[in-house]
């Protein structure tokens, strides 16, 4: 596996631009339209679960487990996309990440940040 399949985060062609800071340099924001959020839920795999124990014994990186985590987290951040898109932002500001157990039985990966409308001065 290579590090391209480790990777997350938008094309240099999104329509609708995220950040994790308050601002955009050379941007400035006409308007702010809210919270926007992006929820997906996982349920774990069997052989995977195993296989990341025996892996625990030893020591090292869980690959198959990171490349869950990445495909996971994509997968919220096209849905926040898709929300902030459809209130029509063009920006995401102060995006996060939250990442919680859901009742033992998976991981729940939210994307959330400020829906904005922003333009360049």
């Amino acid at each position: 596996m290579g590090i391209e399949e480790f990777g997350g985060g938008q094309t240099a062609q999104a329509d609708v631009l995220v950040v994790t800071t308050n601002d955009v340099p050379g941007y400035e924001v006409t308007q702010v339209i809210g919270e926007v959020f992006g929820l997906t839920v996982r349920s774990r795999h069997l052989g995977s679960q195993i296989g990341a124990g025996l892996k625990s014994m030893i020591g090292g990186e869980l690959k198959g487990l990171t490349k869950t985590l990445v495909e996971t987290r994509n997968q919220a951040m096209e849905r926040l996309v898709e929300q902030a898109r459809v209130r029509g932002a063009n920006a995401v500001l102060m995006m996060r990440f939250d990442v919680t157990e859901a009742a033992d039985v998976g991981t729940e990966v939210c994307a959330y940040g400020t829906a904005a409308v922003i333009r360049k001065v």
